[in-house]
């Protein structure tokens, strides 16, 4: 009996787990937030990148280089810290109070913090750094006849694009888009720097709180290899579907 109670109070209290549960959510949430903004800005940065107008490649290319070459929890700095000193006196404080718009009686908007909406801003630019190379890298890989073909068809350059080239560059690209979205969800951490109560912020808490490091990180690391190991389960079950349906179509 008293090696049980010794189990028992070497546990998190299920006060503790909700906290780390609370910091997963926003995790998710976050990361969910990133992965669409980085997609969609990584493919017009990939179209732009792939376009035969120099100017727009090489404002593409500088903006790869400035986001890659440099450390994603400096840009966090950045956005947090830097560009907070450059705002209007008075705007700092607005965005850190807490706005909130109510719709009705069960539906209130809030308006998000300024650590979540730098912490946003700042993985999405980031992430969408490298998103784009993997969308461009399956550009790359749909055959010219392709192209060719859809111009044929009267396609405008957009159409060849929307309808044409990126169905079959996302699907290419797939598996390594997958491994970024995984980062996505572990470069949230950095996050915690700027004060946003994500799990790894909510961690560190509950081990302030609690003084079990094992445990509160413990949990944490679980989260997120449950977390990460989930997302791979979707895409491989995508994966499978999309391999039956090309081998439908042969």
């Amino acid at each position: 009996m008293t090696e049980f109670q010794s189990l028992l109070g070497q546990m998190l209290a299920p006060k503790y787990i909700g906290w780390l549960l609370d910091g997963l959510s926003m995790t998710l949430y976050v990361s969910a937030v990133v992965s669409v903004l980085s997609t969609l800005l990584g493919i017009v940065i990939a179209a732009a990148r792939s376009s035969h107008r120099r100017w727009l490649s090489l404002q593409a290319a500088t903006f790869l280089s400035l986001f890659r070459n440099t450390p994603l929890l400096v840009q966090l700095f950045f956005w947090y810290f830097g560009v907070s000193s450059l705002l209007p006196e008075g705007a700092g404080a607005w965005l850190n109070t807490v706005h909130d718009v109510a719709l009705g009686p069960y539906l209130r908007l809030t308006w998000p913090s300024f650590e979540l909406l730098c912490a946003v801003l700042g993985l999405s630019l980031y992430s969408a750094a490298y998103i784009s190379e993997e969308i461009r890298a399956g550009m790359r890989g749909v055959a010219e006849a392709q192209r060719l073909a859809g111009a044929a068809l009267g396609f405008s350059s957009w159409q060849v694009l929307r309808y044409v080239i990126l169905p079959q560059a996302t699907r290419i690209a797939l598996p390594p888009l997958l491994g970024q979205y995984m980062n996505i969800i572990k470069n949230t951490s950095l996050s915690m720097a700027i004060g946003l109560a994500e799990l790894s912020y909510t961690s560190r808490q509950v081990e302030a709180q609690t003084f079990k490091t094992f445990q509160a990180f413990g949990v944490a690391t679980l989260f997120y290899i449950a977390a990460i190991a989930l997302l791979e389960t979707i895409g491989q079950l995508i994966q499978r579907r999309h391999k039956l349906i090309s081998g439908g179509q042969r």
